[in-house]
Protein backbone atom coordinates (compact mmCIF):
# COMPACT_ATOMS: atom_id res chain seq x y z
CA UNK A 1 0.00 0.00 0.00
CA UNK A 2 1.36 3.41 -0.92
CA UNK A 3 1.96 6.09 1.74
CA UNK A 4 -0.78 8.22 0.16
CA UNK A 5 -3.35 5.46 0.56
CA UNK A 6 -2.00 4.49 3.98
CA UNK A 7 -2.97 7.90 5.32
CA UNK A 8 -6.58 7.53 4.22
CA UNK A 9 -9.48 5.62 5.73
CA UNK A 10 -10.06 2.21 4.17
CA UNK A 11 -13.73 2.91 3.63
CA UNK A 12 -12.92 6.07 1.66
CA UNK A 13 -10.39 4.75 -0.80
CA UNK A 14 -12.10 1.38 -1.32
CA UNK A 15 -14.82 3.38 -3.08
CA UNK A 16 -12.29 5.32 -5.07
CA UNK A 17 -10.79 8.78 -4.91
CA UNK A 18 -12.06 11.46 -7.29
CA UNK A 19 -9.08 12.95 -9.11
CA UNK A 20 -9.35 16.70 -9.51
CA UNK A 21 -7.46 19.15 -11.72
CA UNK A 22 -4.01 20.08 -10.44
CA UNK A 23 -4.16 23.80 -11.02
CA UNK A 24 -0.45 24.54 -10.58
CA UNK A 25 0.72 22.63 -13.65
CA UNK A 26 2.34 25.25 -15.90
CA UNK A 27 4.13 23.09 -18.48
CA UNK A 28 4.52 19.63 -19.92
CA UNK A 29 1.97 17.62 -21.89
CA UNK A 30 1.24 14.74 -19.51
CA UNK A 31 -1.85 15.33 -17.40
CA UNK A 32 -1.18 15.90 -13.70
CA UNK A 33 -4.08 15.34 -11.30
CA UNK A 34 -4.67 16.17 -7.66
CA UNK A 35 -5.03 13.02 -5.52
CA UNK A 36 -5.13 14.86 -2.18
CA UNK A 37 -3.53 17.91 -0.58
CA UNK A 38 -0.07 16.33 -0.41
CA UNK A 39 -0.13 14.07 -3.44
CA UNK A 40 -0.57 14.33 -7.21
CA UNK A 41 -0.66 11.62 -9.85
CA UNK A 42 0.10 11.25 -13.55
CA UNK A 43 -0.13 8.46 -16.16
CA UNK A 44 2.47 5.78 -15.56
CA UNK A 45 5.18 5.53 -18.21
CA UNK A 46 7.45 2.55 -17.64
CA UNK A 47 10.72 4.42 -18.10
CA UNK A 48 9.74 7.17 -15.67
CA UNK A 49 8.43 4.61 -13.18
CA UNK A 50 11.75 2.76 -13.38
CA UNK A 51 13.62 5.99 -12.74
CA UNK A 52 11.70 6.75 -9.54
CA UNK A 53 12.18 3.21 -8.23
CA UNK A 54 15.94 3.15 -8.90
CA UNK A 55 17.15 6.75 -8.65
CA UNK A 56 20.36 7.38 -6.67
CA UNK A 57 19.96 8.42 -3.04
CA UNK A 58 21.77 11.72 -3.58
CA UNK A 59 19.20 12.73 -6.22
CA UNK A 60 16.12 12.16 -4.09
CA UNK A 61 16.14 15.63 -2.53
CA UNK A 62 15.96 17.06 -6.05
CA UNK A 63 12.99 15.00 -7.27
CA UNK A 64 9.40 14.61 -6.01
CA UNK A 65 8.96 11.80 -3.51
CA UNK A 66 7.58 8.69 -5.21
CA UNK A 67 4.53 7.32 -3.35
CA UNK A 68 3.38 4.30 -5.32
CA UNK A 69 0.94 3.31 -8.07
CA UNK A 70 -2.85 3.46 -8.35
CA UNK A 71 -5.44 2.19 -10.79
CA UNK A 72 -7.46 4.90 -12.52
CA UNK A 73 -10.80 4.37 -14.24
CA UNK A 74 -12.71 6.62 -16.63
CA UNK A 75 -16.21 6.80 -15.18
CA UNK A 76 -19.59 8.47 -15.42
CA UNK A 77 -21.95 9.55 -12.67
CA UNK A 78 -25.76 9.43 -12.55
CA UNK A 79 -26.02 12.67 -14.53
CA UNK A 80 -23.61 11.64 -17.26
CA UNK A 81 -20.66 13.72 -16.03
CA UNK A 82 -17.30 12.15 -16.86
CA UNK A 83 -14.46 11.95 -14.34
CA UNK A 84 -11.40 9.96 -13.31
CA UNK A 85 -11.42 7.79 -10.17
CA UNK A 86 -8.34 6.26 -8.49
CA UNK A 87 -8.42 2.88 -6.72
CA UNK A 88 -5.78 0.96 -4.75
CA UNK A 89 -3.69 -1.29 -6.97
CA UNK A 90 -4.84 -4.76 -5.98
CA UNK A 91 -7.25 -7.51 -6.94
CA UNK A 92 -8.57 -6.99 -10.45
CA UNK A 93 -6.28 -3.99 -10.94
CA UNK A 94 -3.01 -5.96 -10.93
CA UNK A 95 -2.76 -6.48 -14.67
CA UNK A 96 -3.30 -3.02 -16.06
CA UNK A 97 -1.95 -1.48 -19.22
CA UNK A 98 0.00 1.76 -19.18
CA UNK A 99 -1.01 4.91 -20.97
CA UNK A 100 1.50 7.03 -22.89
CA UNK A 101 -0.26 10.20 -23.96
CA UNK A 102 2.85 12.03 -25.14
CA UNK A 103 1.42 12.57 -28.62
CA UNK A 104 -2.12 13.32 -27.52
CA UNK A 105 -3.61 16.50 -28.94
CA UNK A 106 -6.59 18.37 -27.42
CA UNK A 107 -9.86 17.59 -29.15
CA UNK A 108 -12.60 17.60 -26.54
CA UNK A 109 -13.94 20.41 -24.38
CA UNK A 110 -13.27 20.15 -20.64
CA UNK A 111 -15.93 17.94 -19.09
CA UNK A 112 -17.43 18.99 -15.78
CA UNK A 113 -15.95 17.45 -12.62
CA UNK A 114 -18.33 16.47 -9.86
CA UNK A 115 -18.25 15.27 -6.25
CA UNK A 116 -21.45 13.28 -6.67
CA UNK A 117 -21.44 9.51 -6.21
CA UNK A 118 -19.89 7.83 -9.24
CA UNK A 119 -20.85 4.60 -10.99
CA UNK A 120 -18.25 2.33 -12.55
CA UNK A 121 -18.83 1.90 -16.27
CA UNK A 122 -18.25 -1.58 -17.63
CA UNK A 123 -16.50 -1.61 -20.99
CA UNK A 124 -19.62 -2.72 -22.82
CA UNK A 125 -21.45 0.39 -21.64
CA UNK A 126 -18.76 2.52 -23.27
CA UNK A 127 -19.84 1.12 -26.59
CA UNK A 128 -20.68 2.35 -30.07
CA UNK A 129 -24.17 3.24 -28.90
CA UNK A 130 -22.79 5.61 -26.26
CA UNK A 131 -20.35 7.13 -28.73
CA UNK A 132 -23.08 7.56 -31.35
CA UNK A 133 -25.35 9.27 -28.82
CA UNK A 134 -22.74 11.90 -27.97
CA UNK A 135 -21.09 12.28 -31.38
CA UNK A 136 -22.98 15.39 -32.46
CA UNK A 137 -22.50 17.17 -29.14
CA UNK A 138 -18.81 16.29 -29.00
CA UNK A 139 -18.27 17.48 -32.56
CA UNK A 140 -19.55 20.93 -31.58
CA UNK A 141 -17.45 20.97 -28.40
CA UNK A 142 -14.35 19.86 -30.27
CA UNK A 143 -14.69 22.68 -32.77
CA UNK A 144 -15.05 25.28 -30.01
CA UNK A 145 -12.08 23.85 -28.15
CA UNK A 146 -9.80 24.07 -31.20
CA UNK A 147 -10.72 27.75 -31.47
CA UNK A 148 -9.94 28.27 -27.77
CA UNK A 149 -6.52 26.65 -28.08
CA UNK A 150 -5.67 28.71 -31.15
CA UNK A 151 -6.44 31.76 -29.00
CA UNK A 152 -4.35 30.31 -26.17
CA UNK A 153 -1.33 29.90 -28.47
CA UNK A 154 -1.67 33.52 -29.63
CA UNK A 155 -2.19 34.78 -26.07
CA UNK A 156 1.05 33.40 -24.71
CA UNK A 157 1.16 35.62 -21.60
CA UNK A 158 -2.10 35.82 -19.69
CA UNK A 159 -3.24 37.62 -16.53
CA UNK A 160 -6.08 36.47 -14.26
CA UNK A 161 -7.39 38.37 -11.26
CA UNK A 162 -7.38 36.40 -8.01
CA UNK A 163 -10.12 37.26 -5.55
CA UNK A 164 -8.67 38.50 -2.28
CA UNK A 165 -11.49 37.31 -0.04
CA UNK A 166 -10.91 34.01 1.72
CA UNK A 167 -7.86 31.85 1.26
CA UNK A 168 -5.91 33.13 -1.73
CA UNK A 169 -4.76 29.66 -2.76
CA UNK A 170 -8.37 28.44 -2.89
CA UNK A 171 -9.05 30.95 -5.67
CA UNK A 172 -6.66 29.25 -8.10
CA UNK A 173 -9.07 26.57 -9.23
CA UNK A 174 -9.94 26.68 -12.95
CA UNK A 175 -7.73 29.73 -13.57
CA UNK A 176 -4.68 27.98 -15.02
CA UNK A 177 -5.16 27.58 -18.80
CA UNK A 178 -2.34 25.06 -19.24
CA UNK A 179 -3.74 22.76 -16.55
CA UNK A 180 -7.12 22.89 -18.30
CA UNK A 181 -5.49 22.06 -21.63
CA UNK A 182 -3.78 18.95 -20.25
CA UNK A 183 -7.01 17.74 -18.63
CA UNK A 184 -8.86 17.98 -21.89
CA UNK A 185 -6.17 15.96 -23.62
CA UNK A 186 -6.29 13.25 -20.95
CA UNK A 187 -10.06 12.86 -20.88
CA UNK A 188 -10.23 12.73 -24.67
CA UNK A 189 -7.45 10.17 -24.89
CA UNK A 190 -9.04 7.89 -22.30
CA UNK A 191 -12.49 8.26 -23.81
CA UNK A 192 -11.22 7.29 -27.25
CA UNK A 193 -9.71 4.12 -25.77
CA UNK A 194 -12.65 3.31 -23.49
CA UNK A 195 -13.99 0.65 -25.87
CA UNK A 196 -10.74 -1.30 -25.52
CA UNK A 197 -9.83 -0.70 -21.87
CA UNK A 198 -10.95 1.41 -18.94
CA UNK A 199 -8.23 0.88 -16.36
CA UNK A 200 -4.83 2.56 -16.28
CA UNK A 201 -1.87 2.80 -13.98
CA UNK A 202 -0.99 6.22 -12.56
CA UNK A 203 2.01 6.98 -10.36
CA UNK A 204 1.63 8.93 -7.13
CA UNK A 205 4.10 11.74 -6.47
CA UNK A 206 4.66 14.40 -3.83
CA UNK A 207 2.75 17.63 -4.44
CA UNK A 208 5.63 20.12 -4.43
CA UNK A 209 3.29 23.13 -4.19
CA UNK A 210 1.40 21.97 -1.09
CA UNK A 211 3.56 23.93 1.37
CA UNK A 212 2.91 27.26 -0.37
CA UNK A 213 -0.17 29.42 -0.05
CA UNK A 214 0.25 31.00 -3.49
CA UNK A 215 2.79 28.91 -5.45
CA UNK A 216 4.89 30.75 -8.02
CA UNK A 217 6.14 28.07 -10.42
CA UNK A 218 8.78 28.19 -13.15
CA UNK A 219 9.07 25.15 -15.47
CA UNK A 220 12.38 25.05 -17.36
CA UNK A 221 13.14 22.54 -20.12
CA UNK A 222 16.73 21.52 -19.49
CA UNK A 223 19.52 20.38 -21.80
CA UNK A 224 20.67 20.97 -25.36
CA UNK A 225 18.88 17.84 -26.61
CA UNK A 226 15.25 16.84 -25.99
CA UNK A 227 14.60 13.66 -28.01
CA UNK A 228 15.06 10.24 -26.45
CA UNK A 229 17.20 7.48 -27.95
CA UNK A 230 14.05 5.63 -29.05
CA UNK A 231 12.50 8.63 -30.84
CA UNK A 232 11.32 8.21 -34.43
CA UNK A 233 13.13 10.14 -37.14
CA UNK A 234 10.18 12.53 -37.37
CA UNK A 235 10.10 13.11 -33.61
CA UNK A 236 13.87 13.52 -33.52
CA UNK A 237 13.83 16.12 -36.29
CA UNK A 238 10.99 17.99 -34.61
CA UNK A 239 12.77 18.14 -31.25
CA UNK A 240 16.07 19.21 -32.85
CA UNK A 241 14.24 22.01 -34.66
CA UNK A 242 12.64 23.24 -31.39
CA UNK A 243 16.04 23.31 -29.69
CA UNK A 244 17.72 25.12 -32.56
CA UNK A 245 14.97 27.75 -32.70
CA UNK A 246 15.02 28.42 -28.95
CA UNK A 247 17.48 29.13 -26.17
CA UNK A 248 17.95 25.37 -25.63
CA UNK A 249 20.67 25.15 -28.29
CA UNK A 250 22.47 28.28 -27.07
CA UNK A 251 22.35 28.02 -23.27
CA UNK A 252 20.85 24.56 -22.64
CA UNK A 253 17.64 25.80 -21.01
CA UNK A 254 14.34 27.37 -22.08
CA UNK A 255 11.11 28.50 -20.43
CA UNK A 256 8.43 25.81 -20.63
CA UNK A 257 5.85 27.52 -18.42
CA UNK A 258 5.46 30.04 -15.62
CA UNK A 259 2.95 31.09 -12.99
CA UNK A 260 3.67 34.23 -10.93
CA UNK A 261 1.52 36.05 -8.38
CA UNK A 262 1.45 39.81 -8.88
CA UNK A 263 1.01 41.27 -5.40
CA UNK A 264 0.47 44.78 -6.71
CA UNK A 265 -2.63 43.91 -8.74
CA UNK A 266 -3.76 40.65 -7.14
CA UNK A 267 -3.35 38.89 -10.49
CA UNK A 268 -1.73 35.67 -11.64
CA UNK A 269 0.54 35.89 -14.66
CA UNK A 270 0.86 32.79 -16.84
CA UNK A 271 3.48 32.29 -19.55
CA UNK A 272 3.25 29.19 -21.74
CA UNK A 273 5.79 27.13 -23.68
CA UNK A 274 4.97 28.79 -27.01
CA UNK A 275 6.21 32.09 -25.67
CA UNK A 276 9.20 30.40 -24.04
CA UNK A 277 10.34 28.94 -27.36
CA UNK A 278 10.46 32.37 -28.97
CA UNK A 279 12.65 34.02 -26.35
CA UNK A 280 16.19 35.14 -27.14
CA UNK A 281 18.87 34.74 -24.46
CA UNK A 282 18.13 38.30 -23.35
CA UNK A 283 14.41 37.52 -23.42
CA UNK A 284 15.06 34.45 -21.27
CA UNK A 285 16.88 36.62 -18.76
CA UNK A 286 13.97 39.08 -18.72
CA UNK A 287 11.53 36.20 -18.15
CA UNK A 288 13.59 35.04 -15.16
CA UNK A 289 13.56 38.59 -13.81
CA UNK A 290 9.78 38.63 -14.22
CA UNK A 291 9.48 35.33 -12.34
CA UNK A 292 11.22 36.83 -9.31
CA UNK A 293 9.26 40.11 -9.51
CA UNK A 294 5.91 40.29 -7.75
CA UNK A 295 4.65 43.35 -9.62
CA UNK A 296 5.81 45.67 -6.84
CA UNK A 297 9.45 44.80 -6.32
CA UNK A 298 12.07 42.13 -7.03
CA UNK A 299 12.17 39.25 -4.54
CA UNK A 300 15.94 39.58 -3.97
CA UNK A 301 15.83 37.47 -0.80
CA UNK A 302 15.19 34.40 -2.99
CA UNK A 303 18.37 34.55 -5.07
CA UNK A 304 20.91 33.07 -2.68
CA UNK A 305 18.75 30.06 -1.85
CA UNK A 306 18.03 29.35 -5.53
CA UNK A 307 21.69 29.69 -6.52
CA UNK A 308 22.78 27.44 -3.65
CA UNK A 309 20.34 24.68 -4.59
CA UNK A 310 21.10 24.87 -8.31
CA UNK A 311 24.83 24.67 -7.57
CA UNK A 312 24.29 21.64 -5.34
CA UNK A 313 22.16 19.95 -8.01
CA UNK A 314 24.86 20.61 -10.60
CA UNK A 315 27.45 18.97 -8.34
CA UNK A 316 25.21 15.92 -7.88
CA UNK A 317 24.54 15.50 -11.62
CA UNK A 318 28.21 15.84 -12.50
CA UNK A 319 28.78 12.62 -10.54
CA UNK A 320 25.95 10.64 -12.17
CA UNK A 321 27.49 8.10 -14.52
CA UNK A 322 25.57 7.33 -17.73
CA UNK A 323 22.33 9.19 -16.94
CA UNK A 324 20.72 11.28 -19.72
CA UNK A 325 17.68 13.37 -18.74
CA UNK A 326 16.28 14.02 -22.21
CA UNK A 327 13.15 16.24 -22.23
CA UNK A 328 13.28 16.54 -18.43
CA UNK A 329 12.21 19.76 -16.72
CA UNK A 330 13.41 21.67 -13.68
CA UNK A 331 10.91 23.37 -11.37
CA UNK A 332 11.68 26.42 -9.24
CA UNK A 333 8.91 27.16 -6.72
CA UNK A 334 8.39 29.82 -4.08
CA UNK A 335 5.46 31.41 -2.25
CA UNK A 336 4.02 34.54 -3.81
CA UNK A 337 2.21 35.27 -0.55
CA UNK A 338 4.97 36.75 1.62
CA UNK A 339 5.02 36.36 5.37
CA UNK A 340 5.64 39.62 7.18
CA UNK A 341 8.02 40.02 10.08
CA UNK A 342 7.17 42.61 12.72
CA UNK A 343 9.88 44.83 14.20
CA UNK A 344 11.05 43.78 17.68
CA UNK A 345 9.90 47.01 19.31
CA UNK A 346 6.37 46.81 17.92
CA UNK A 347 3.39 46.14 20.18
CA UNK A 348 1.82 42.77 19.22
CA UNK A 349 -1.61 43.88 20.49
CA UNK A 350 -1.56 46.89 18.18
CA UNK A 351 -0.73 44.69 15.17
CA UNK A 352 -2.94 41.72 15.90
CA UNK A 353 -5.65 42.68 13.43
CA UNK A 354 -3.46 44.45 10.88
CA UNK A 355 -4.23 43.05 7.46
CA UNK A 356 -1.80 42.63 4.60
CA UNK A 357 -3.59 45.35 2.64
CA UNK A 358 -2.99 47.92 5.39
CA UNK A 359 0.59 46.88 6.12
CA UNK A 360 1.93 49.11 3.35
CA UNK A 361 0.26 52.18 4.85
CA UNK A 362 1.58 51.32 8.29
CA UNK A 363 5.11 50.40 7.20
CA UNK A 364 6.61 53.54 8.66
CA UNK A 365 5.07 53.00 12.06
CA UNK A 366 5.52 49.25 12.37
CA UNK A 367 8.63 48.59 10.22
CA UNK A 368 7.34 45.49 8.41
CA UNK A 369 9.81 43.54 6.32
CA UNK A 370 9.56 40.22 4.40
CA UNK A 371 10.99 37.12 6.02
CA UNK A 372 13.29 34.73 4.17
CA UNK A 373 11.15 32.54 1.92
CA UNK A 374 11.55 28.85 1.18
CA UNK A 375 12.49 28.06 -2.40
CA UNK A 376 12.27 24.58 -3.90
CA UNK A 377 14.28 23.26 -6.86
CA UNK A 378 13.23 19.87 -8.30
CA UNK A 379 13.73 17.80 -11.42
CA UNK A 380 10.56 16.33 -12.99
CA UNK A 381 9.45 14.38 -16.08
CA UNK A 382 11.63 11.35 -16.76
CA UNK A 383 9.74 9.63 -19.59
CA UNK A 384 12.85 9.74 -21.82
CA UNK A 385 15.54 9.33 -19.17
CA UNK A 386 18.11 6.62 -19.85
CA UNK A 387 20.92 5.00 -17.89
CA UNK A 388 23.19 1.99 -18.40
CA UNK A 389 21.64 0.36 -15.32
CA UNK A 390 18.27 0.05 -17.10
CA UNK A 391 19.67 -2.91 -19.04
CA UNK A 392 17.28 -3.07 -22.00
CA UNK A 393 18.38 0.21 -23.64
CA UNK A 394 20.18 -0.28 -26.94
CA UNK A 395 22.17 2.96 -26.54
CA UNK A 396 24.44 3.26 -23.50
CA UNK A 397 25.94 6.64 -22.62
CA UNK A 398 29.08 7.27 -20.61
CA UNK A 399 29.86 10.08 -18.19
CA UNK A 400 27.64 12.97 -17.09
CA UNK A 401 24.75 14.59 -18.97
CA UNK A 402 26.82 17.51 -20.28
CA UNK A 403 23.84 19.20 -21.95
CA UNK A 404 21.86 19.32 -18.70
CA UNK A 405 24.88 20.44 -16.65
CA UNK A 406 25.61 23.11 -19.29
CA UNK A 407 22.06 24.44 -18.91
CA UNK A 408 22.32 24.46 -15.12
CA UNK A 409 25.55 26.46 -15.18
CA UNK A 410 24.07 29.04 -17.55
CA UNK A 411 20.94 29.28 -15.40
CA UNK A 412 23.10 29.92 -12.33
CA UNK A 413 25.13 32.55 -14.17
CA UNK A 414 22.04 34.41 -15.42
CA UNK A 415 20.41 34.46 -11.96
CA UNK A 416 23.66 35.82 -10.53
CA UNK A 417 23.64 38.55 -13.20
CA UNK A 418 20.08 39.52 -12.24
CA UNK A 419 21.06 39.55 -8.55
CA UNK A 420 24.16 41.69 -9.12
CA UNK A 421 22.46 44.14 -11.48
CA UNK A 422 19.52 44.63 -9.11
CA UNK A 423 21.84 45.48 -6.20
CA UNK A 424 23.72 48.21 -8.07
Amino acid sequence: MSPAFGAMEVEHYSKGVLLEPFVHQVGGHSCVLRFNDKTICKPLIQREHQFYETLPTEMRKFTPQYEGVVSVSFEEDEDGNLCLIAYPLNGDHDNLETLDNSDCEPKSKLLRWTNKKTMLLENEKMSKEWVRQHRKEEKIKSHKLEEEFEWLKKSEVLYYTVEKKGNVSSQFKHHNPWSMKCHQQQLQRMKENAKHRNQYKFILLENLTSRYEVPCVLDLKMGTRQHGDDASEEKKANQIRKCQQSTSAVIGVRVCGMQVYQAGTGQLMFMNKYHGRKLSVQGFKEALYQFFHNGKYLRRELFESVIKKLTELKSVLEKQESYRFYSSSLLIIYDGKERQEVAVDSDPEDLEDLSEESSDESAGAYAYKPTASTVDVRMIDFAHTTCKYYGEDSVVHEGQDTGYVFGLQNLIDIIKEIRDESSE
